[in-house]
């Protein structure tokens, strides 16, 4: 593969059906950084990790899990967007993330079944009570309170000077869990046939658009399957897809897998990447809504062979970009096509998820890579971390 080539695949301009234009084909896709001030604030490290990327040659970031409200955290380091936020910090992390060009978008998220216990008392669209989950079921008002919940977030957003949002449907957390029957034993109008289980996230999507308006980009994640026996399917995925391309979405981040109490990484079950090329494939016969593909893309000459096979449309990059938040300049130019990843001799559950988060922690803060050490105690510090924001989250929002 030439220069020439991976350069006039990747990084030709995308635009978007509201109108916006990303700069090219690559993004960050959402992860929990982990970076808040544990009052659901930006901090600074967390403006210079997305100021970072920006520089690095994005054409898009998203922020992961930006909760609407702080009753529902996936973790105490998330970001909370509500009136009680502190707006300039969220302004200036709008502006740095925005530099070079790149477009910077909030995931918009509720954790429901798998909010943090320690700081929240988790409802779903069930009530769970197994081995590592226990939540009660959310009743009707509180569902059909979510839409403008949703919709008064992504104003705020776009009054920030946010690029766009994502609302996120996937790995387990709230609106992922309405789409998986697995979660959702409901039998009103919420619940039963993937029809009624797709109700709600459709609700979000067209009060969240009415309120931006219709120049404002609106993506979704989406599972294309929970990797879970008795979560959702692929077939059902799909079906989801097709009333999709019914509305007025920007972008469809296709990713998969849960966090539901032991079940396996998407990259443990769904082989060595891209994992969820196939579905994608099978995704574009059923919209024509742009795709993004996130999960296991690990080299220049598969993000280049996704855009060019017309799979999808941008690919979502998460891990690369820890180690090398450059590495879209660095493609520009034809060098480091195929990054190196590091090998644990040992991954103790959670291990190699807490050593990339602390991986951001140390850009965003500007320490040497491997400042906080191998896997054991990287996942040390990272839950060490979680216990202290956690008393923070909670004094703070109890008495707020």
């Amino acid at each position: 593969m030439t220069e020439n080539q991976a350069y006039e695949v990747l990084f030709q301009p995308l635009g978007l059906p509201c109108g916006a234009i990303l700069k090219n084909r690559i993004a960050k896709a959402a992860m929990s950084d982990s970076l808040g001030d544990g009052r659901g604030n930006p901090t600074e490290a967390q403006r210079r990790l997305y100021a970072c990327w920006s520089d690095g040659g994005l054409g898009l970031s998203i922020v992961g899990e930006v909760q609407c409200s702080s009753e529902y955290p996936e973790k105490p380091g998330n970001l909370v967007l509500d009136i009680n936020s502190n707006l300039s910090a969220f302004s200036k992390l709008a502006r740095e993330g925005a530099r070079n060009r790149s477009q910077l978008w909030l995931q918009l998220g509720h954790a429901g079944a798998m909010s943090h216990a320690p700081i929240s008392v988790p409802r779903g669209p069930s009530a769970i009570d197994v081995p590592g989950l226990k939540c009660a079921g959310m009743n009707r008002q509180e569902i059909l309170d979510l839409p403008a919940l949703y919709a008064k977030t992504a104003t705020m957003s776009k009054e920030l000077g946010f690029g766009g949002v994502e609302i996120h449907a996937a790995h387990g957390f709230l609106l992922s869990q309405f789409l998986s029957p697995l979660f959702n034993q409901r039998n009103d109008s919420y619940g039963g046939s993937i029809e009624n289980r797709t109700r709600l996230l459709l609700e979000i999507l067209e009060e969240v658009r009415f309120a931006v308006g219709a120049s404002y980009p609106i993506g979704l994640k989406i599972n294309s399957t929970d990797e879970l026996e008795g979560g959702l399917s692929s077939i059902d995925a799909l079906k989801v897809i097709s009333r999709l391309d019914n509305t007025n979405l920007d972008l469809i981040d296709i990713s998969g897998g849960t966090y539901f109490p032991g079940a396996k990484s998407a990259s443990d079950s769904a082989g060595r990447g891209p994992y969820f090329r196939k579905f994608a494939e099978q995704a574009r016969q059923h919209t024509t809504i742009p795709l993004m593909l996130t999960g296991g893309v690990k080299n220049l000459r598969q993000a280049v062979e996704i855009i060019s096979s017309g799979d999808a449309d941008i690919v979502g990059l998460g891990r690369a970009l820890a180690l090398y938040p450059d590495l879209p300049n660095q493609w520009a130019t034809g060098s480091n096509s195929q990054p190196e990843f590091p090998r644990f001799s040992s991954t103790p559950e959670g291990g190699v998820t807490a050593w990339y988060t602390m991986r951001l922690v140390e850009l965003g803060e500007g320490q040497e890579p491997g400042e906080n050490g191998d896997i054991h105690r990287a996942l040390k510090v990272y839950l060490d971390r979680d216990v202290e924001r956690a008393e923070i989250w909670y004094t703070h929002f109890k008495a707020s």
